[in-house]
């Protein structure tokens, strides 16, 4: 529990507001701070659920007097803005009236045998974030994002996540060729060939591929796989949005296993 008395500010030019600038409209900018920011209730409550201990915790003037009993004594630093203050950070359209500035775990790499999630250049963060999620509920922990991938501590990642970042082991910046030391196979998702999903015996553990919007997995990665896996379409459309597909392809691995 801190001892420290609870920091109110006022002012637009305090360094910490600018500091939280960065962090909440520049999507890279947790990679030079080694922080990042949680806009919300929601992902406050649920990094507080899996063990993380905020370094700043802030409140708008107005929503600190009923935050003060729960949330009062969590964050090394607690800090009361001005309402508008807090409201010019947000680019939701009902700024949420608290958030947490979190310390991010040192960059480590990928560990070869575990479940994991592969981002080939998946650009859309609300399509990362939503794979986090069902990565996270079907047992993958590791989310391995290739260079050219959407940055996965991002506001929009993160919000799109709902959480699910908390509980993954996250990868960034990996090469194609940095894959050759994963110890589970390949699965790539195609929407032209290979074995039905519903039909194929799916190793476990594995290493899912989903790949870019537009273009998909890479040629190079498709060839290096160890499966090719399409997802049955009997309504007849050409292909499924990424998320979607993660999702369903991700259950099928963990119903297989239950």
């Amino acid at each position: 529990m801190s001892s420290d008395p609870i920091v109110h500010i006022q002012s637009r030019d305090n360094p910490l507001l600018k500091e939280l600038r960065r962090l909440s409209q520049d999507s890279t900018a947790y990679r030079k701070q080694g922080r990042a920011w949680l806009e919300g209730d929601h992902l406050c409550r649920a990094a507080l659920a899996r063990g993380w201990k905020p370094a700043v915790a802030l409140f708008s003037e107005s929503f600190w007097p009923q935050a003060q009993a729960k949330y009062g004594h969590v964050a090394i630093k607690t800090v009361v803005l001005a309402d508008a203050l807090l409201a010019d950070l947000s680019s939701l359209e009902s700024p949420a009236p608290m958030g947490f500035i979190v310390d991010l775990p040192a960059a480590a790499a990928f560990d070869p045998h575990a479940a994991s999630v592969v981002l080939d250049r998946v650009q859309d963060a609300g399509n990362v974030g939503s794979i986090l999620r069902s990565a996270g509920a079907f047992g993958f922990k590791q989310i391995i994002a290739l260079k050219g991938s959407a940055a996965l501590w991002s506001p929009k990642v993160l919000r799109a996540g709902m959480g699910a970042h908390f509980d993954l082991r996250l990868v960034e910046a990996v090469t194609p060729e940095a894959l050759e030391a994963l110890a589970v196979p390949l699965l790539v998702t195609s929407s032209h060939g290979g074995a039905c999903l519903h039909q194929a015996s799916l190793p476990w553990p594995c290493a899912w591929v989903m790949g870019h919007e537009g273009q998909g997995v890479s040629p190079a990665l498709e060839a290096r796989a160890a499966q090719r896996i399409r997802i049955a379409q009997p309504g007849g459309e050409e292909s499924l949005n990424v998320a979607a597909a993660a999702a369903i392809c991700l259950h099928a691995s963990g119903a297989g296993r239950a």
